[in-house]
């Protein structure tokens, strides 16, 4: 990974770990938990979404295997950075990762997303490994190598987090006090 590519998923990382918990600051039990429409997820279960997530992915890097030649797609790349936090376009999770109440609270929920997010950031740091030349599976992307792996893992937290401020706004609307 080049420099400046490593400075940037860091920058990325960095505002994810800040953003997420910053969206639920300050939110009551029922806010938490308030489910916004039909087939839409609660503020708790979009934090749990993005927490078991990270670790899916992170364990996809951690399994990749090498390929001899690396598979750089920088077009692939720049559409991911470009449209991965677009919420005007609705993107289904895959079954696997819908909410299944791993955590027994939010904020433990924000607590285990911090844990995986410190680890991610920790590899980033010292991986020295041509990224691009390890191949893994990404249940939207398909087969993906490993540097789009982690700007997935960038780009996911962030596109929820906008998740999250928008449930927030529809809360403020229904007359919810939010802080």
């Amino acid at each position: 990974m080049e420099r400046d590519e490593r400075e940037q998923i860091l920058a990325m990382l960095a505002q994810g770990r800040t953003a997420l918990p910053a969206a639920v600051a300050g939110l009551t039990e029922e806010q938490e938990k308030h489910i916004p429409g039909p087939g839409r997820w609660s503020i708790f279960e979009c934090v749990e979404h993005i927490a078991t997530s990270e670790d899916y992915m992170f364990t996809q890097i951690a399994q990749a295997s090498d390929s001899a030649i690396p598979a750089i797609n920088l077009a692939r790349e720049a559409k991911m950075l470009a449209r991965g936090t677009d919420r005007s376009r609705r993107i289904e999770s895959p079954v696997e990762g819908h909410p299944r109440g791993a955590f027994p609270s939010l904020d433990a929920a924000v607590a285990h997303f911090l844990e995986s997010r410190d680890r991610t950031i920790a590899f980033v740091r010292e991986n020295r490994e041509d990224l691009r030349s390890k191949m893994t599976w990404h249940p939207i992307l398909k087969e993906a190598n490993c540097h789009e792996m982690l700007l997935s893992i960038c780009l996911h937290s962030l596109r929820h987090v906008k998740q999250i401020e928008e449930i927030r706004a529809d809360l403020a609307l229904e007359g919810t006090n939010l802080p």
